[in-house]
């Protein structure tokens, strides 16, 4: 079986090996400095770890490591970074943790006392998008809201970056399809303008002067008091974001596995930002006219990424037509693997779940991570619907003797 039936297998719930996913998109990756100590400890050739997505500090998984690991999935190449420019052209940069790495060639940061900042677009011209804290691993936003006015709010300030597909976009897509179809693996595509409010991408640390909300705080308040000017800003998105995936659809035939539709969070830790309510008059209606264009037009299959305490909307996303829910969070309140699997596991694919990366992961020993590895194998692989996969990103200064644990742990399972 190929690694790529293994994953298919999984999707359409049906029983096998158990698939494993690192690195195919910006929420199931590692850092930088965990991909480095694998490649050390699988006795890979020594060479700088590429930075593919600079604002998680991501790094590339190559070919040598996937095949170490035993990695069943891989992803098409970015067309962009969170910065707004392309992973391309790659130059030496060294992190402040000392690690030598390859960052693309626009990456270009100035420092103070207070740390590293990042340009959109590589400019530093203007005003910095993002900042890396002295002794952090990773960039958090700035936040560059201008003034609101509510009286002359315009939907398409919140619409700027979500633009109809270029012939040079699509032969880029259509290029790295057909790359990452050669090897074998599951296909697993993103960026196709469905983040319907990722609030990742809602500062736009990629643009220039962002206009509109770009306020975090800001947006969660306009979910509740301006209802109309989401609505028309997510209406329009949906529209552009089909008509790519119409494109995209034209141009890569059948070397799309997965589409990683929208990274919107709706759990916290204990409790969700807004009541299932709003999500079914907000986001319900724009989700299931994408995913039903998606499962009558293709063969994809639409992956949902939302962290937190999010057990009351796994009905709502499947209502919304979603295929596979990531990152599983299952040390947030009421997301017990077993509730989980046994209420919405003959309906939803996990794809994520495998083991903690808040506590157990990095602070625990190899033995208890390959206990709870085994534990969330033998629940969440019943009949199929899984595809391992840490909790979100693994983190740096996560001990290698864990992350080789939690792999062979895998291994085990499936024998």
């Amino acid at each position: 079986m190929t690694s790529r039936e293994k994953v298919l297998k999984s999707l359409n719930h049906e029983s096998g090996p158990v698939p494993m996913d690192f690195g195919s998109t910006a929420v199931t990756g590692m850092h930088c400095s965990c991909v480095a100590a694998l490649r050390d400890h699988y006795g890979l050739e020594k060479r700088p770890v590429k930075i593919h997505e600079p604002y998680q500090m991501l790094g590339q998984i190559e070919d040598d490591l996937l095949d170490a690991i035993g990695i069943d999935t891989v992803g098409t190449d970015a067309i962009s970074t969170f910065f707004g420019f392309p992973p391309e052209e790659w130059k030496p940069w060294t992190t402040p943790w000392g690690q030598d790495v390859l960052v693309p060639g626009k990456f270009n940061v100035t420092r103070n006392e207070k740390g590293i900042y990042i340009y959109p677009e590589g400019d530093t011209s203007i005003d910095p998008s993002a900042h890396m804290p002295t002794a952090s691993f990773f960039f958090d936003t700035i936040i560059r809201q201008p003034e609101i006015d509510d009286d002359n709010l315009n939907p398409e300030d919140n619409l700027e970056e979500f633009k109809p597909l270029t012939d040079g976009q699509l032969t880029k897509i259509k290029t790295a399809a057909e790359r990452a179809a050669a090897t074998g693996l599951a296909v697993v595509t993103g960026g196709v303008g469905t983040a319907l409010g990722d609030i990742a991408l809602v500062p736009a640390p990629f643009l220039r002067a962002p206009k509109g909300i770009r306020d975090i705080t800001e947006w969660y308040i306009s979910t509740a008091i301006r209802q109309d000017y989401i609505h028309e800003v997510f209406a329009r998105q949906t529209e552009i974001a089909i008509a790519n995936m119409e494109k995209i659809s034209e141009a890569t035939g059948d070397l799309l596995d997965v589409v990683f539709l929208c990274g919107t969070d709706f759990g916290t830790q204990t409790s969700t930002f807004c009541a299932p309510e709003t999500y079914d008059e907000l986001w319900h209606p724009y989700y299931k006219k994408i995913n039903d264009w998606i499962h009558v037009n293709t063969s994809w299959k639409a992956f949902k990424h939302c962290c937190g305490a999010v057990e009351n909307f796994m009905s709502h996303f499947i209502a919304s037509g979603f295929d596979v829910i990531n990152p599983v969070q299952c040390s947030a309140t009421g997301m017990d693997p077993q509730t989980l699997k046994d209420r919405y596991g003959d309906r939803l694919v996990f794809w994520g779940g495998g083991v903690d990366t808040q506590h157990v992961l990095p602070f625990g020993t190899p033995d208890e991570v390959r206990a709870q590895v085994i534990e969330r194998c033998k629940i969440f692989s019943e009949n199929g619907g899984f595809v391992f996969d840490a909790i979100h990103n693994v983190q740096a200064n996560t001990p290698v003797d864990n992350m080789v644990a939690m792999i062979d742990a895998v291994k085990e399972f499936n024998g």
